[in-house]
């Protein structure tokens, strides 16, 4: 399978048994490669401290990738990629919740929705809750992914969470139980518009639901359609193109250009009864990357929906995976993709045929200051409520707004939308006749 997404996406594995004909005996064939073996033994012969052999070769294989100037060729640890190949199954065992991070650098984590099934909302978890403690350890300040990690587990165990709410905190042990990602969001609009939203295209279970909203969709008799893929960064080019193919009939949806400029058609569309073959307006936004990309410009391409929103990211390459024998995976980027008019959109991106900026979240009030004593603690008034912030040993002192809540359905699968506040849902509304 190819990928065709960011750092967060990961798909099947290729075999490293594929790449036997380059082999460790040839490191040494070369200068650089006997410098590197000189110095390995250099360190563990002369260095101070001990040494942890993963991080050297974790660090020399991350330096190799990072020599390559690719953002979209790199390296992920085996407990990342294990954290990724749950998600990219779209099942594991978890409480019933989604995570984000709860401070401004992206570590530690706070409860973004809970779900009307699972042992979160049986043990009163809400929307807003911090996590503090996982067992008896702090993740105040972990990363994300490791949070993560320490939710999820074996069927039917149990976990122990200390949470923040406001000023107080509170302890639950939740049971993990089996969690269906649903990457596809689905609601009906005044005059029997249609909606649909899909999140991601990293699962395997995205084909499986789309099919199953587009038929909803027909079933309802839906004439108009919104198909929303604002902030979806990419995943499976296959699922990519079997999205794509539920709005055509025919002709190449994409294609793929190698190393050596050979050009082949990845896939082409097919006339299927469960097409839906209404009006359709598709919106993207600058998030919108790669396999979100590639459904835009074969609608677009084809004149098969008017594309509303802002210039989409602009990936316009797709990656192999390569499952390495210690657990991590590499996503190597090995073609570029092109659109059925022959278009590559790498860093310049899909423009859309009406121009709405997204206006859903707006960036958070945010001021820097200097000139006080370390460790001063100022109030200001924002927003006529007192905000505290205290120097730092420089004497300067930042604050940055949390940004606006966005409403989530507690019931998974179910869009809310609201047009009075979403620019570009508005503008695509409008182009139904």
């Amino acid at each position: 399978m190819l990928l065709v997404s960011g750092a967060l996406a990961a798909t099947a594995a290729v075999g490293y048994a594929q790449f036997a004909t380059y082999t460790t005996a040839d490191i040494t064939k070369t200068t650089d490669g006997k410098a590197f073996v000189q110095l390995f033994g250099a360190l563990h012969q002369l260095y101070l401290r001990p040494l942890d052999d993963g991080k050297l070769m974790s660090g020399a294989i991350k330096g190799m990738i990072a020599s390559l100037n690719d953002e979209f060729t790199y390296y992920e640890e085996p407990q990342d990629n294990q954290t990724s190949q749950e998600n990219l199954s779209g099942e594991f065992f978890g409480i019933g919740i989604q995570l984000t991070a709860a401070n401004t650098d992206g570590t530690g984590a706070k409860v973004d929705t809970v779900f009307k099934t699972g042992s979160a909302i049986q043990g009163g978890v809400q929307t807003g809750d911090i996590f503090l403690k996982i067992g008896d350890k702090d993740v105040t300040a972990m990363s994300l992914n490791d949070v993560v990690r320490l939710v999820r587990g074996e069927k039917g165990t149990k976990v122990n969470i200390t949470f923040g709410r406001g000023k107080s905190t509170y302890a639950v042990a939740l049971e993990r139980q089996p969690v269906t990602i649903i990457s596809v969001e689905q609601t009906m609009l005044p005059n029997n518009v249609g909606y649909i939203a899909l999140n991601t295209f990293f699962s395997e279970k995205v084909n499986e639901q789309f099919s199953a909203a587009v038929q909803s969709m027909n079933k309802k008799g839906v004439k108009k359609l919104i198909l929303d893929l604002r902030d979806n960064g990419g995943g499976l080019l296959s699922s990519g193109v079997f999205v794509a193919d539920q709005f055509l009939q025919k002709g190449p949806i994409v294609s793929l250009r190698d190393g050596k400029g050979k050009t082949t058609v990845y896939d082409t569309a097919k006339a299927q009864p469960t097409d839906y073959t209404g009006q359709l307006v598709l919106l993207i936004n600058k998030n919108s990357a790669s396999a979100s990309e590639i459904v835009a410009g074969a609608l677009q391409d084809t004149k098969r929906a008017t594309i509303v929103g802002e210039t989409s990211f602009g990936k316009g390459v797709a990656q192999t995976p390569v499952q390495l024998v210690n657990g991590a995976e590499v996503r190597i980027v090995a073609n570029e993709w092109l659109t059925p008019n022959g278009r590559q959109i790498q860093k310049k991106g899909i423009t859309p045929d009406i121009k709405v900026d997204d206006n859903r979240r707006p960036i958070p009030l945010n001021f820097t200051g200097s000139g006080v004593k370390a460790g001063t603690k100022l109030t200001l008034n924002v927003s006529g409520k007192p905000v505290d912030v205290v120097a730092d040993k420089d004497g300067k002192f930042t604050y940055i707004a949390p940004p606006a809540p966005q409403t989530r359905s507690a019931e998974q699968g179910v869009a809310v939308v609201d047009p009075a506040k979403d620019a570009e849902l508005a503008a695509a509304l409008k182009q139904f006749k």
